[in-house]
């Protein structure tokens, strides 16, 4: 019985082992074979190490694909501390080389982790310090592919663009609007090590591969851009105002060619201004009252609701208009007199536009500032645009609906202003302002996504539009803006000063003054408007300093555009101080001796005594000067 019991124990005891064999046998075979990538992927897990590789940044580009910003290979630096074995000396070398606090380099080498970025000291570091570590072969300190944003036209457009942080994610402008899309994918280099830190060599190193952001296709053309930015510049060296402002426009698109705020800032280098400069893209920023510009949204609105004939009906301007027991003055003492409503608009006179108001009404006011996209955001496809301020129309009252008329008492933006302009001269549509043309593939350029231009609404008829291009051709002609005429060009535009108010006060002595110009004013192509904040030492009138630098951008625009001479331009009149003009006649086969003209002074070069050739051509018109080159020689038999 005890024999039979031991054998059965035994057998019991056999059999058990034999299980557990098995399963030892099945597990390792499913570990070996079912589990094993699994588990070799977990393992290399633990022992690569990971070094970032950095993707390409999508790049901005302008309307005709110049490169606004872009990523350039750089280097950074990583360490992997075990590998250090004398982190003193390591530290000491190290902060030497990227000219770094010794501290905080010991510091970071020490961190009982498996890599260490060094940063911000390390991060996109030049290529001498670069070569310098590879020179050093310090153990333990790699380095890695990175990339650095770059803007090649530094400071130009630097409020639209913004910038990148560190790690090259969008801080402001542009870089931030559209993170999502000009993000790149990081990849990285995986390279095996044991717990020691030291490499694992029957591993092979893995690499991931990093990605391209999407190229952004702004609306800009950096020609028109590089304008607006010379003449802004020259006007803050020669008037000295607080800040400075400009926008174009296509007006039969919304599009955004360029776009100016001074101060400026090199988003290279953005950590070298203040706050205040780099984020602050004053054309969608900042609201103030827009002065006699906006009289062209009054004016427009009166002509749309039929209210008077603008070349035969007359107003009585004796100076002011009483409203509320406000009175509302004239700037010229005593005002314009016996006007028609066209002429009204040529000497900006605000008796007439209070009139204007009240003959339009509440309602119509109301409606006039919603229609023409005031009071709210233009929802152009920009950071930070504020939406202006308007009376609190609950409390409307006369003199708040008067004082509107002629553009005080309200806040706009300079893109508001712009983009309700263009409606009352490209035929009467209002559009969306955009500065986005398309989204690009990093890769084959072709577009993804193109941005169509967004007609928001009929604001006036085609009819009432047509009145509105000859009117302010008038105000260039024979009104405020005069000094942005230009010979052979039809230039419609009105100029503005308003007082300058802050925190609901006026400020005594300074004003923003600003012009706003459509050329052709016929066919508009472009529009272009620019203001200065408080400018120094000037006569403060819109008329007198900002128009003639819209004269000196658009003497280049209507060259670079192709824009055609018009054989039937209105005629400017002659004003005091005017320079003299001078037509130049033919005296090509003349003899010397008989070329005269009182008027005009002749430089002979050559010897004979026959006119050969003249410059300048006969039928140019001199202005400011009265020179002719006279080429002579022996006439031919």
């Amino acid at each position: 019985m005890i024999q039979n019991r031991v054998k059965k124990r035994i057998n019991q005891l056999t059999f058990g082992c034999f299980v557990i064999f098995a399963a030892i046998l099945i597990k390792l075979a499913w570990l070996q074979l079912v589990q094993r990538d699994w588990l070799f992927s977990k393992s290399l897990d633990l022992w690569q190490r990971d070094f970032p590789v950095s993707g390409t940044r999508g790049k901005l580009l302008d309307a005709n694909g110049q490169v606004l910003a872009m990523d350039i290979p750089s280097t950074s630096v990583m360490v992997v501390p075990a590998q250090i074995s004398d982190k003193e000396a390591a530290a000491a070398l190290i902060s030497e080389i990227l000219e770094a606090d010794y501290d905080s380099i010991l510091k970071k080498i020490s961190q009982n982790v498996s890599t260490v970025r060094i940063t911000p000291e390390g991060r996109l570091i030049s290529n001498e310090k670069a070569q310098a570590l590879e020179h050093a072969n310090l153990s333990g300190v790699y380095l890695v592919s990175d990339s650095l944003r770059y803007y090649p036209n530094t400071t130009m457009l630097s409020t639209v663009l913004g910038f990148t942080g560190i790690d090259n994610q969008g801080l402001a402008g542009l870089e931030l609007q559209y993170e999502e899309l000009l993000q790149a994918k990081s990849g990285s280099m995986k390279i095996p090590f044991d717990a020691k830190g030291h490499p694992v060599k029957i591993y092979s190193e893995s690499y991931q591969a990093s990605g391209n952001g999407l190229d952004i296709m702004l609306t800009i053309d950096m020609e028109i851009q590089s304008v607006l930015e010379r003449e802004l510049d020259n006007a803050m060296k020669e008037y000295n105002p607080d800040s400075a402002w400009a926008v174009a426009m296509n007006p039969n698109t919304g599009e955004i060619l360029a776009m100016v705020s001074k101060p400026d800032f090199d988003p290279n280098n953005y950590q070298d201004y203040d706050l205040a400069v780099y984020n602050q893209n004053l054309p969608v920023w900042k609201s103030y009252e827009p002065g006699s510009v906006f009289k062209t949204i009054t004016f427009a609105t009166g002509l749309e609701k039929g209210l008077f004939d603008m070349e035969k009906d007359t107003y009585q301007d004796n100076g002011y208009e009483m409203v509320e027991g406000a009175r509302l003055k004239s700037w010229k003492a005593g005002g314009h007199g016996l006007q028609t409503y066209m002429e009204c608009l040529q000497n900006s006179s605000n008796p007439c536009f209070v009139h204007i108001a009240q003959m339009l009404g509440e309602d119509s006011m109301e409606k006039m500032l919603d229609d023409f996209g005031f009071g709210k955001k233009t929802g152009v496809d920009l950071p930070g645009e504020s939406t202006g301020i308007l009376f609190d129309l609950d409390a409307w009252g006369e003199l708040e609906q008067a004082t509107t008329g002629f553009g005080q008492g309200i806040s706009v933006t300079a893109l508001q202003l712009v983009s309700a302009f263009c409606a009352t001269v490209n035929g009467g549509i209002y559009y969306q302002p955009t500065i986005t043309k398309a989204i690009l593939d990093p890769i084959t350029h072709d577009p993804l996504i193109e941005i169509q231009p967004k007609a928001v609404k009929r604001v006036i008829s085609e009819e009432t539009s047509f009145k509105m291009r000859y009117a302010l051709e008038s105000v260039v002609a024979l009104g405020g803006a005069k000094q942005a005429y230009m010979d052979g060009y039809k230039i419609g535009g009105k100029t503005g000063t308003a007082q300058k108010a802050v925190d609901g006060r006026y400020l005594v002595g300074e004003y923003i003054l600003s012009c706003i110009c459509v050329v052709p004013a016929d066919d508009p192509q472009i529009v272009v408007y620019i203001a200065l904040d408080a400018p120094k030492n000037n006569i403060q009138y819109g008329g007198t300093v900002v128009s003639p630098i819209i004269r000196k951008c658009l003497e280049d625009i209507v060259v670079y555009l192709d824009i055609e001479k018009s054989e039937d331009q209105m005629q400017r009149i002659t004003l005091w101080g005017d320079p003299e003009k001078y037509t130049i006649g033919d005296y090509v086969g003349m003899k010397v001796k008989d070329v005269k003209d009182s008027d005009l002074k002749f430089v002979q070069v050559g010897n004979g005594d026959t006119v050969l050739d003249q410059l300048p051509s006969a039928g140019t018109v001199l202005t400011g000067t009265n020179t002719v080159w006279l080429y002579l020689g022996e006439k031919a038999e």
